[in-house]
């Protein structure tokens, strides 16, 4: 009898052993009023606990580097410092992982279990469906200098002939040829609206991003604009395409790179700059973190201290220093600044040590250093093609008055007369009509982008070109 009571006690322990395995990938959402949003984590056993990646699909994004990873007593917790996120929850019998999500101070109920979720079709009527009116082609062009392919789609008129052509240029982050984020198809929308009134368009993945290949993590806006210069030389290998009128259509980041391309290029005939900035990047954070705080509630002492704080960081980044100096001067900062603060405000199972080396990693990164310290001005005074530049009056991440004045001011210090300058009102970063501007609407918001910024873009071209 205690022989079968022992190998019952060994069956048991070694089902209970199996339960917990938290290794493999975990399927959750984040139900925001009337949108979802998928997440996964896929989570490794190390030698020292658990490491683990977290992708975003409906927003393109994959293998995101978790900061920490822990699993005790039933209990997971996840952190990714630079992105301010957090995630708890407990594992029951029955395999689903009851939990929390934070991030930035918010907090939604997010269950995980094994069962892959099922994509969440948002009502985004913008969004062309085929057959279309017109050709598309997927193609595959090479940054021969960075050795780099690039994979996109080319869309034409049906009819033949030789057509004015853009090339569509993203914002910051790995963004697919659609600049695909919060459901919505920015780029989709607007080569199809274009296409369809007789202009050639180019959009693709970027560097190291769905079909392209290349290291995204290591580049910088200078990179990317030799993408976009590659784009270029390949719509000059299409009979389809008028060489005269090419142009460059970029969006926030993108609309950084259109002028350092036009600038250093003949090849181009016009650009139209979609929320792009004007001011240095230190100038624009402060700017953006400052409205995004207030518009989100935070308290005037709140925005003081943060406002203090990211400028104590950019001065430290702006200093003419090398990268182990500048490693070494934001982590002691970091160290200083997190030294007495809450232990609620680190993220669970964090260090402080690892938690100061998340921050420093993000803040010396080679984009975001290129980024601080990019001043637009001496770009767009070479610049001498004609140039439309169009914000929403509620953009929170790129103010509209402060940015489209600095624009303005560079290319007519250059000499450029052929300058229109337009802030549309009602409308936010991703020219959507929105009610506060806060990123946080993006995703809730059914249209994708403004008929009327279409319209504005269109005539502006068709004007020029046709």
């Amino acid at each position: 009898m205690r022989t079968y009571l022992l190998l019952l006690l060994t069956f048991l322990i070694s089902l209970n052993v199996l339960a917990q395995d938290i290794t493999g990938q975990w399927n959750g959402a984040l139900k925001i009023q009337a949108a979802q949003l998928r997440l996964v984590f896929d989570i490794k056993k190390t030698e020292s606990g658990y490491s683990a990646t977290m992708d975003s699909p409906d927003q393109g994004a994959f293998g995101i580097p978790v900061t920490s990873t822990s699993f005790e007593s039933d209990v997971l917790k996840i952190s990714i410092t630079n992105a301010n996120i957090q995630y708890e929850g407990t594992l029951g019998d029955d395999n689903v992982i009851t939990g929390v999500f934070k991030q930035a101070g918010q907090s939604f109920p997010m269950n995980l279990s094994r069962e892959e979720i099922d994509k969440y079709v948002a009502k985004r009527p913008q969004e062309p469906k085929k057959p279309f009116p017109y050709r598309s082609e997927d193609v595959i062009f090479e940054n021969s200098q960075a050795e780099v392919l690039l994979a996109g789609t080319l869309t034409m008129p049906e009819q033949t002939g030789n057509y004015p052509a853009v090339v569509l240029i993203t914002g910051s982050g790995p963004q697919n040829r659609d600049e695909e984020l919060f459901g919505h198809k920015p780029f989709l929308v607007l080569s199809d609206y274009l296409t369809r009134n007789g202009i050639a368009v180019l959009r693709f993945d970027d560097r190291g991003t769905a079909a392209s290949t290349g290291d995204f993590s290591s580049a910088t806006s200078v990179d990317f604009a030799t993408d976009v210069a590659a784009a270029v030389q390949y719509l000059q290998s299409r009979p389809e395409v008028d060489k005269s009128k090419i142009g460059l259509i970029g969006h926030s980041e993108g609309g950084i790179i259109a002028p350092m391309v036009a600038a250093d290029s003949d090849d181009i005939d016009f650009i139209v700059m979609l929320a792009g900035t004007g001011i240095r990047g230190d100038k624009l954070l402060l700017a953006q973190q400052a409205l995004i705080g207030e518009a989100s509630g935070m308290s005037v002492s709140q925005l003081s201290e943060n406002d203090m704080l990211s400028k104590k960081v950019f001065e430290i980044m702006l200093k003419d220093q090398s990268d182990e100096e500048l490693q070494e001067d934001i982590s002691n900062h970091m160290t200083q600044v997190y030294r007495n603060i809450p232990s609620e405000n680190i993220p669970n199972g964090m260090s402080e040590e690892k938690f100061v080396q998340a921050q420093v990693n993000q803040m010396t990164s080679p984009w975001m250093q290129y980024f601080v310290k990019y001043d637009p001005a001496p770009v767009l005074e070479k610049v001498n093609c004609p140039v439309l530049a169009i914000n929403g009056e509620k953009d929170l991440q790129v103010p509209a008055k402060e940015n489209l004045e600095a624009i303005k001011s560079g290319l007519e210090k250059g000499g450029n007369t052929q300058v229109t300058i337009m802030e549309l009102p009602g409308l936010n970063h991703l020219f959507q009509n929105a009610d506060t501007g806060l990123p946080g609407e993006y995703v809730e918001i059914e249209e994708t982008f403004s008929p009327i910024a279409m319209e504005v873009v269109l005539n502006w071209i068709i004007e020029r070109v046709m």
